[in-house]
């Protein structure tokens, strides 16, 4: 828990919980399609529009930041007619401001940014049914080693929630500030508890 003194009790709370729900496997209850909650504590970030193609829909989680240890989330809501089931870890990419791809290397679970995060549990089956939702936390570090080059922020994150389903792009209330670690790590599906 050395890596996370400085998170406080709701991000370690919410990376744990994340770890030990991944461990389930479990259907689980239905939630509102609603507002997501910006990771600041700002405005929510509106969900209105159709249901994009695939079924589902992508929201900005919770996530907590210190000492330049990040956690955020990422929700997938099931808003289709059909149960959506999923396994295993998206495939996701960042974007900057203007929508250009980010150098960075993506890895699944905790990708050796932290230990004892719970972001390295073996991935189980979630099943969404209409109006359930999933998470995936994202891990990363804050470090600006290079005072002459910018550090590296991704505003977008461009994901597919499986293989072969369509792609899904959000753009996010505030950044993955990678600085100039170069590195995000990609924890499994979740489901979402009630």
């Amino acid at each position: 828990m050395g890596e996370f003194r400085g998170l406080g009790r709701v991000g370690v709370v919410a990376v744990l919980a994340a770890g030990v729900l991944a461990g389930c496997g479990v259907r689980v209850a239905p939630i509102e399609d609603g507002p997501a909650q910006d990771r600041r504590g700002g405005a929510p970030t509106p969900t209105a529009g159709p249901c994009p193609e695939g079924g589902v829909r992508l929201l900005e989680d919770a996530g907590d930041a210190a000492m330049g240890l990040r956690v955020a989330g990422l929700r997938l809501v099931n808003c289709g007619a059909q149960a959506y089931v999923l396994q295993g870890h998206p495939e996701l990419r960042l974007l900057d401001g203007q929508e250009r791809p980010v150098e960075v290397s993506v890895g699944q679970g905790s990708n050796g940014i932290a230990s004892s995060t719970g972001l390295d549990a073996a991935p189980q089956p979630v099943t969404l049914a209409p109006g359930e939702a999933a998470s995936v936390a994202l891990l990363w570090r804050n470090l600006v080693t290079e005072a002459s080059t910018p550090p590296v922020e991704g505003w977008v994150v461009d994901l597919a929630p499986k293989p072969g389903a369509p792609r899904l792009r959000l753009r996010l209330s505030a950044p993955v500030d990678l600085g100039h670690t170069g590195k995000l790590g990609v924890g499994p599906w979740t489901a979402v508890a009630r």
